[in-house]
């Protein structure tokens, strides 16, 4: 039986989450082709997903690790998203942040640095056996 940690969202951003998935970047669409379908490893990632009051743009919850494309936009936000960043630690998520231009001009190397990231962080240890804080089961 797999654990996973419980991510609790706002559910009001569902709606913006969808619209998001609809309005994908080049960017964003590249890299799913590679975290799409367990393809990264044999892991799952959600696109879009939100977590707290925000919204990630890839997320593996069994790694808890956050992908984020940082395009043109975040040079005007580096403050908000280093705050979002800070928070969302808190709550165990890790991150991995990569440019938009790294994506388009370098696929094969952010998708190697996924790999190697993973091969070095493994999934975190579920809490110790007849403790079920924060875990469901699927």
């Amino acid at each position: 039986m797999k654990c996973k940690a419980i991510i609790t969202y706002d559910p009001k951003l569902k709606d913006l989450a969808r619209q998001l998935r609809k309005n994908s970047t080049l960017s964003e669409v590249l890299l799913w082709n590679y975290l799409k379908g367990k393809h990264m490893l044999g892991y799952d990632f959600d696109r879009q997903k939100p977590i707290d009051n925000y919204i990630v743009d890839f997320f593996c919850n069994e790694l808890m690790l956050a992908i984020e494309i940082d395009g043109d936009t975040h040079n005007y936000k580096i403050d908000k998203d280093e705050f979002r960043q800070k928070k969302l630690e808190g709550l165990g998520v890790r991150f991995l942040r990569f440019t938009d231009e790294d994506v388009k001009k370098n696929i094969e190397g952010v998708v190697m640095a996924i790999e190697d990231w993973i091969r070095r962080n493994p999934p975190r240890s579920p809490l110790p056996r007849g403790d079920k804080r924060g875990m469901i089961y699927g």
